[in-house]
C-alpha cells in the first residue's frame, strides 16, 4: 500500500527537521538540545541521511531544514543539502553564522537554500551573554551583513532569555541589515533551560508534529526537536512513512495541548510565537512581553 500524508494526518507536514549533529561552537544558555563544542554528530549515516530525505520527499514533505548544533560542522552537510535538492525538496539551513568559509557561501547562495540564524542583541556583550561565546556577536553580525550583500535570503529569531534583553533593538538592528523575516520568541523550559525541571509539554508551541516533524541525530523521531523527550520511533530501524503512520506516533503527537493559533516551531532553540507556516514571515510576535515590537512589514 501506498503511504502518503494524507493517509497520516489531516494536517499536512510541511518541514522535516533534521538534527544532524549536537556540535556547535557555542553553549547557548537557553539551547534546548544542550549542543556545545563537545557535542557529537551521533549515529546516523550519510546512507540514513540520505534515506530520510528521499523518504520526506516520497511523502510530499516540500521542505527540510538542517539544524543543530551547528549544522555547517557536519562534515557531510553539503552532501545532504545536495541530495534535498536533487529531490526537489527546498533546505533551510539553520546556522549560528560563527564561521563561514567560501564553501558554505556557495551552498547558502544556491537556489533553493534559505538561510536562517539566532541573533540576541544589538550590544555585544548581551548577545555573548547568552552565547557564552565572546566575540560571537561580531561574527554572527558581520556574517548576516555578507549574506544579505550577497542577497542570501536570511531569516533570524530573537529570543528573550535575559531580563531587560534589548529584543526590540535587536530585532531593530536586524532590519537595518536588511533581514526582513524576524521571529521574537521568548526562553521554554527544555536543555539548558529547564532548571532541571521535568519537560513539560504545556512549554511546547501547541502545533508540533502538525506543521513540521524532526529527526535527531540518533535517528529519533519526534513532533519538534524542541519536544525531544517526546521521542517515538527511529528511522534507522522504520520507515519514516510507518513511524507517521503507526498508533504510537498519534499518542504522542496527541500530548501536546492544543493552543487556539498556535503555529509550527523555529528551531532556533525555541519555537516562534508569530504567525509562522514554516515559511518566511515577519508577523509580529503574539507573546504580550514582545506586543510592543512593530511589525516589520
Amino acid at each position: 500500500m501506498t503511504v502518503s500524508m494524507e493517509t497520516i494526518s489531516p494536517v499536512r507536514l510541511k518541514t522535516l527537521e533534521l538534527e544532524i549533529t549536537g556540535g556547535c561552537q557555542l553553549a547557548c544558555t537557553h539551547c534546548y538540545a544542550s549542543s556545545s563544542p563537545q557535542g557529537t554528530h551521533g549515529s546516523m549515516t550519510l546512507a540514513d541521511w540520505t534515506r530520510a530525505i528521499s523518504e520526506a520527499a516520497g511523502l510530499g514533505i516540500p521542505q527540510v531544514q538542517l539544524i543543530g548544533g551547528e549544522p555547517t560542522l557536519h562534515p557531510r552537510w553539503v552532501e545532504l543539502v545536495d541530495h534535498a535538492l536533487g529531490r526537489g525538496l527546498a533546505v533551510e539551513i539553520y546556522s549560528n553564522l560563527f564561521h563561514v568559509g567560501r564553501r558554505a557561501w556557495d551552498v547558502f547562495a544556491r537556489d533553493g537554500v534559505t538561510l536562517a540564524t539566532s541573533y540576541y542583541s544589538d550590544r555585544a556583550e548581551e548577545h555573548d551573554r547568552i552565547t557564552t561565546r565572546p566575540g560571537s556577536h561580531a561574527r554572527t553580525r558581520a556574517n548576516i551583513v555578507e549574506a544579505c550583500r550577497r542577497g542570501i535570503v536570511v531569516r533570524a529569531g530573537v529570543v528573550g532569555v535575559l531580563d531587560g534583553q534589548r529584543v526590540q533593538e535587536a530585532r531593530a538592528e536586524l532590519g537595518a541589515m536588511g533581514v526582513v523575516h524576524v521571529r521574537v520568541d521568548r526562553q521554554r523550559a527544555f536543555g539548558r533551560a529547564d532548571g532541571g525541571a521535568v519537560p513539560d509539554p504545556g512549554e511546547l508551541c501547541g502545533r508540533c508534529g502538525t506543521g513540521r516533524v524532526a529527526v535527531l541525530s540518533d535517528g529519533s523521531v519526534c513532533p519538534c526537536a524542541i519536544s525531544r523527550f517526546m521521542a517515538c520511533g527511529n528511522v534507522k530501524d522504520q520507515s519514516l512513512a510507518d513511524v507517521l503512520a503507526s498508533p504510537e506516533w498519534r499518542a504522542t503527537v496527541s500530548r501536546v495541548p492544543a493552543r487556539a493559533g498556535g503555529d509550527p516551531c523555529d528551531p532556533d532553540c525555541l519555537p516562534a510565537l508569530d504567525g509562522a507556516d514554516c515559511a518566511p514571515a515577519e508577523q509580529q510576535a503574539c507573546d504580550p512581553a514582545y506586543a510592543d515590537i512593530p511589525d516589520k512589514k
